[in-house]
């Protein structure tokens, strides 16, 4: 009875956070935002399915796959949102209006520098 209510808690908790996802990749109003709604609501949700689900079946083998798979969302989710999030950011996705601080601007026009100085390097070798 008490694995039940705990199960059931779990459940409906990551159930709850998946919503969340959800409703904020719909809502929210830029990529970066909705990144960040899917990435961090869904990890989260999705791991505790999972622990209601290595609870619901006591098994070891269960709760070892359980255990890899939150691990694995841990490692690869945050990861793979920075990487689409920079790749976007460069190839020139528009903010939200709302949008204070721009962190990486400096970074982008000093890239977009060296990257100008390196064809025209490449260019004058070719030329030689």
């Amino acid at each position: 009875m008490i694995s039940e209510i705990i199960i059931s808690f779990f459940l409906l908790s990551g159930s709850f956070f998946v919503l969340i996802a959800a409703i904020g990749v719909v809502r929210l109003p830029d990529l970066m935002m909705k990144m960040h709604a899917s990435t961090k609501a869904g990890t989260l949700g999705a791991g505790l399915v999972l622990v209601s689900v290595g609870i619901a079946f006591d098994e070891i083998s269960v709760l070892t796959r359980v255990i890899a798979t939150i691990i694995f969302l841990l490692l690869t989710a945050p990861v793979a949102a920075h990487l689409i999030g920079r790749a976007a950011y460069y190839v020139g996705m528009d903010f939200w209006e709302g949008t204070i601080v721009d962190e990486l601007s400096d970074e982008k026009t000093k890239n977009a520098d060296s990257t100008d100085s390196n064809v025209k390097m490449n260019r004058k070798a070719s030329e030689s």
